[in-house]
């Protein structure tokens, strides 16, 4: 929920937050929340990674209408100290990282139209809250999303924000975890997506590639389509250990000599999990 050269509301204090103003939502717009609850509760369960599933009903997030961020806030605190706070729509990069390394997690109010179920382009609150908030619920991802908002800070003195938003994008946003011998979705752009849940799985179409720090930062990524590629995780340790672990001031300054990569490239050094045909992109190029 970042962007550069954004103007802050007036409505909105110094941080960027507003008043979540639960009390007036309409009734139709509770039940587009409980449409999409229901359309992705009804398919996640042997997709989801189970830590998502966890923080889904341990949040209690099936109870009808758009979840209270108060409420939801002394949960989730309770568990791991974290708070959602609402905003009126993308933010700043330093305000975003600033609210995550201080466990609080920036969630859009507005809910999308009943026209706009299958895609919506800026994130709201059901992709926010439904998708992000259950994982804040598992100690070790929350340890993560704080590491990474600290981690954004410190890129801000590299010029490296580029860099470090790959890693956001393929990991919280479309990351994929290996459990056992088979692959679950923990990313918020996937599990909030009943389009692209089933893609990121099940279509032969996209590369699957072991997760590696450098490799990841090097990658560029679509915004307007499904992945055509994604990164699977071994463990959420993995995650948040190869977070802490990297030094990278001289990991940026190493990416700064190396060429990007392109969202297709598979490398020699790759642990390929999936060789995708890419017949959805061709298909649509």
């Amino acid at each position: 929920m970042a962007a550069d050269s954004l103007t802050r509301p007036p409505e909105a204090a110094e941080d960027w937050t507003v008043p979540q103003n639960w009390d007036r939502y309409t009734a139709d717009e509770h039940q587009v929340w409980d449409i999409l609850f229901a359309r992705q509760a009804e398919m996640l369960p042997g997709r989801a990674a189970q830590e998502f599933l966890d923080g889904l009903d341990m949040l209690h997030l099936s109870r009808p209408g758009i979840p209270n961020f108060e409420e939801l806030s002394e949960k989730l605190g309770r568990a791991t100290g974290w708070s959602v706070v609402a905003v009126p729509g993308l933010v700043p990069d330093d305000v975003f990282f600033e609210h995550l390394a201080n466990r609080r997690f920036v969630a859009g109010r507005f809910i999308r139209r009943p026209d706009q179920l299958d895609y919506l382009q800026e994130p709201d609150v059901f992709h926010d809250v439904f998708g992000h908030v259950p994982m804040l619920a598992h100690p070790v991802f929350a340890d993560y999303m704080q590491a990474y908002g600290r981690g954004g800070l410190r890129a801000k003195q590299f010029g490296a924000i580029d860099k470090l938003a790959r890693l956001y994008w393929y990991t919280v946003e479309f990351g994929l975890i290996k459990s056992g011998d088979r692959l679950n979705i923990y990313g918020a752009g996937i599990v909030s997506s009943r389009g692209e849940s089933l893609f990121a799985l099940e279509d032969p179409s996209p590369n699957r590639i072991g997760f590696d720090m450098e490799r990841v930062m090097r990658t560029n990524y679509r915004i307007d389509d499904y992945q055509q590629a994604y990164f699977v995780i071994d463990s959420f340790e993995q995650l948040l250990h190869a977070t802490l672990d990297t030094d990278f001031a001289p990991l940026y300054a190493k990416l700064e000599g190396l060429p990007d990569l392109a969202v297709t490239d598979i490398l020699p050094e790759d642990r390929v999990i999936t060789r995708g045909t890419q017949d959805y992109a061709l298909a649509k190029a």
